[in-house]
């Protein structure tokens, strides 16, 4: 398995928690964190920064739910819900709240590695779509000043749009700088310009 995924394990009933903790064990993971209710489980996710969280849903002081809806505004980590409910407006709450994994009690130790599997997999996925749409919005960002530099040099330098664009890249290439930043520094250049 590698690095052992480190696990924050959040359950009110001892007997369930020392089971599930026991199956995690066995199953090579190592869990770092106990919480036996809400409050503590946002307090020992934050502070310990697990990999992965299981959290029973009826939780005292603060239920599951919430606890990872505060748990996810600090520190997103892939998390499965554990409760003995399987109602649908309990699902539908704990997809709202970002949840990657659903299990009903009893777990079974057969049912937790898939389980498992599944959210960490979900949560791979999750955070490279997160960091494509970030690289999809700077690069739309740089390409808006791109643009608008290019229209100040056309207008200010009477070049063509492929003259323009040619002019930034060997600008950006002579002074050792990326295009956007070259880009900003024509913009703010041409607006001191027009003060």
């Amino acid at each position: 398995m590698g690095k052992k995924i480190r696990v924050l394990l959040a359950e009110d009933d001892y007997l369930v928690l020392m089971s599930l903790r026991l199956s995690l064990e066995n199953l090579g993971y190592e869990v770092v964190a106990e919480a036996t209710d809400g409050l503590q489980a946002v307090e020992q996710a934050l502070q310990k920064k697990p990999d992965l969280i299981l959290m029973d849903i009826n939780m005292p002081y603060l239920d599951g739910i919430e606890a990872l809806k505060k748990i996810n505004e600090k520190y997103v980590a892939p998390s499965i819900i554990i409760t003995g409910y399987s109602e649908s407006k309990l699902v539908k709450r704990a997809l709202e709240a970002g949840v990657f994994g659903y299990l009903v009690k009893p777990v079974d130790a057969r049912e937790l590695a898939p389980a498992i599997d599944v959210a960490l997999k979900r949560f791979e996925e999750f955070t490279k779509l997160s960091e494509d749409l970030k690289d999809t919005k700077a690069a739309l960002e740089a390409r808006k000043y791109i643009e608008k530099a290019k229209g100040i040099l056309m207008d200010n330098l009477h070049l063509s749009e492929a003259e323009a664009m040619k002019y930034l890249q060997k600008k950006s290439r002579t002074k050792n700088k990326k295009i956007v930043v070259i880009a900003k520094e024509i913009i703010k250049a041409d607006q001191l310009l027009k003060e």
